[in-house]
Formats: C-alpha cells, structure tokens, sequence
C-alpha cells in the first residue's frame, strides 16, 4: 500500500526514461556496434570533460573536516564563491546568506513550489517548457502547474501577454495563481530573453501579485548574439526583487549533472528561512561541496572555462543546424543551451498526439535514435522534438543522418 502522492509520482514516469535507459544500456559504437542506439535525448554538455579530468583525477585533498556534518543549506566557503559567479553574471550583487545550495535544481525547484504553494495552487509557466517542470513544481507540493502557450508565429518568443491571459483566466476559474515560472535561457528552445520581455514578464507578476522564479541552468551557456539577462538584473525590476527566485546549479554550465549541486537564491527573509528548513530534506555531501568550491576558487580559471564551454556550444550547434539543413529537417534557431527544437509535423502519420508518439517510436525502433517527443513540452501542436547536440559530433552527425534517411527528407545539396 502507497500514498496517492507516491502513486501519482511513480504513474507520472515517462515511457522517455524508458528509451533513455535502452540508448544508454546499447550505445552506438562505428566498429563494435553500428546498429546501436543514439541518444540525442538527455540534456548532457558532454562537450567539456577534457577541461575538467586533470581536476577530477586529482587527489581529493578531502580531510576528516569533509567527513563533518557541514550547514544543510551550503558551506560557507562554497556559498560565498557560487554568490560571487553570480554576481558577475547577474550584474547584481548576491549575498552568499541568500543562498541554498540543495541536491540539484529539481530539488531547488521542488523547494521554492513548496514553499509558495498550498495543494492545489496554480504555477504559471510558459510553453513549451521543461518537461519535468510537472513534477519538479508540482509533484510534492500539490502544486498545479498550468501552461501558458506561447506563439508558434512568433518563434515561441515569450510573451508577458499570453502569462497574463493565462493567470486571469485561472482567476476568472476561481484558481488560485501564486507564481510563474520561467527557463531563462529556456528549454527546449533555447532561446535568450531579452531584458524588455523579462521586465514586461516582471510587470505582469507584479499587476497579479505573483512571485517569479527564473531557472537559470544554462545562464551560462549562452552562444548567441543575444546577452543573458538574469530576473536578479536591476534593469528588469528592482522593486521586485524579494519577489523574484532564481535557480542555477552545475549540471549544464560545467557539464557536471551527476554531482546533483543547484542552488536556489532568495532575498525575502521568510522564503528564504522555509527553503533553508526544507534544505534538510535535499543536501548535498561535503566532499562533493568541497570540490565545486575548488573549483570555482580562481575566478579567472572559471572564466577561461565558461569562455571555452560557450565556444564549443556555439560550433556544436553549428554543426548539428548544418546536418539538419542538409537533410531538409527544420528546427527554431536556438542561441543557448544543449537541445534543438525539431519540425516534424509534415511526417506525422496523423495530426495528433497519437500520431507523435508512433513517429516517435518508429525513429527510436527502426532509425535507432533517441529524441524527445513534444506533446510532453506542453506545445501547441503535436510534431515538435527535442534534439540534444552537445556530444561527439561524429555521433550526432549519424543520428541526423539516420533521421534523413528514415523520414526521406534528404540529404539536399
């Protein structure tokens, strides 16, 4: 016997993780496997390990200090050196006691839904957005969390005007609305916010007395002509600021998603008092805090990486966006992130979501190459995928090709 809340959540496991597990279990080798699988499906910068393995191989360095119990909400020193990268990015002063550093951002995200809402709550997000933003927001906290469909004539471009037809429609449905959520850089689209649209977001909050929370994951993965603005950025709303969450961890930006390190930024003094309370549930160890704190130690190390990661993004995607073109695959143009947003909707079987999954399932068994389907996103319309790139490009050229092959939309010259 379960809870429901433990029914729901085990329900709620997509047949995606499923296909993630089969890829991984049969990879793709030139030589030993050809017939394997591609997995263009996880989120994973698997573009920077060279950068990283003289400092993973290195000799802990831990001592009995790092067998402590340590602060469940971050070590000083780790607080203190993630406040000041933040900072810099955020052209906005981060004190390190407004920060939680938790077990990943899905536990920043759970944190920050629990903490502003009450089972049953509404959370705004615009869409398509993050999948597991369902169950992150809304899977313990009882939140619900309610799409806000944006444009598909406008690139998907956020729009503060469609979050606010969406929260008044909720009001005018008796629904309680506390927050809106955002990706920014966003997933799957990877698109880069201008400051104009954050601020009229912003504007938005503030006209329904909303918090805003920013997952900010890929802040630092920008590539495109477009600058980062992060919702802690004065020129975005300054009087907002208690109001305003952010959320950014290690998984995307260092290519680093199996340490589980997020970091929720807070100002109010009572959300911030909850989410330190809740930290317990959710902390990371001290070894794996004294090792990201090294990390960050010499800012000018951090920045020649950061540097080199947008570098190698931006051919990355350059690459992918190319083999696409050749094989006559349409895609959103994306300035940030790991993930391209796919057009398939010309080889749907049928124009719904029952014909995405079948295509799915035929370019996972018969091309042998795994992508996300959109219905998941919460798009529009059924035919959007979620491609990610960020691997050897040797592979992510076979799997495109593959692709060409199986929908016959290519190659062009």
């Amino acid at each position: 016997m379960v809870s429901r809340t433990a029914a729901a959540l085990t329900a709620a496991s997509p047949a995606i993780a499923e296909a993630h597990f089969r890829a991984e279990a049969r990879p793709y080798h030139p030589r030993l496997r050809p017939d394997g699988y591609l997995n263009l499906g996880t989120a994973e910068n698997r573009l920077v390990g060279d950068l990283l393995a003289d400092r993973l191989a290195r000799p802990g360095g831990l001592t009995e200090e790092h067998a402590r119990y340590a602060e469940l909400h971050g070590t000083p020193v780790l607080r203190e050196r993630i406040a000041g990268l933040l900072t810099r990015t955020g052209q906005s002063p981060v004190d390190p006691e407004d920060l939680v550093v938790v077990s990943g951002a899905t536990a920043a995200l759970d944190i920050i839904a629990t903490v502003l809402c009450d089972p049953g709550e509404a959370i705004v997000v615009p869409a398509p957005y993050y999948a597991a933003f369902d169950t992150d927001l809304g899977g313990r906290s009882g939140a619900r969390v309610v799409p806000a469909l944006m444009d598909e004539s406008d690139g998907f471009a956020l729009s503060a005007r469609a979050v606010d037809r969406t929260v008044t429609e909720l009001g005018r449905q008796g629904v309680t609305v506390r927050a809106v959520v955002l990706a920014s850089p966003s997933n799957p689209l990877g698109q880069v916010h201008s400051a104009e649209r954050l601020r009229e977001l912003t504007e938005v909050a503030a006209a329904h007395d909303l918090d805003l929370v920013g997952d900010e994951l890929y802040s630092h993965s920008v590539f495109g002509p477009t600058p980062f603005t992060s919702l802690r950025n004065p020129a975005v709303g300054r009087a907002r600021a208690g109001r305003t969450h952010t959320i950014w961890g290690f998984a995307k930006d260092f290519g680093l998603p199996g340490f589980k390190t997020g970091v929720l930024h807070v100002t109010d003094p009572r959300v911030r008092a909850a989410a330190r309370a809740l930290s317990y549930f959710a902390p990371v160890s001290t070894g794996t805090q004294a090792f990201l704190a090294d990390l960050l130690a010499d800012p000018e190390w951090t920045a020649g990486f950061l540097a080199e990661n947008r570098r190698r993004l931006a051919a990355s995607y350059a690459a992918t966006a190319e083999a696409l073109a050749r094989q006559g695959i349409p895609h959103i143009p994306a300035e940030a992130g790991c993930s391209l947003w796919l057009d398939l909707r010309a080889h749907l079987p049928e124009p719904t979501y029952a014909g995405e999954h079948r295509l799915w399932q035929t370019i996972l068994e018969r091309a042998r190459v795994s992508i996300i389907p959109g219905e998941i996103f919460h798009p529009n319309a059924p035919g959007w995928f979620r491609l990610c790139h960020t691997q050897d490009q040797a592979m992510v050229a076979e799997a495109v090709a593959r692709l060409g092959g199986l929908l016959g939309s290519g190659p062009r010259p």
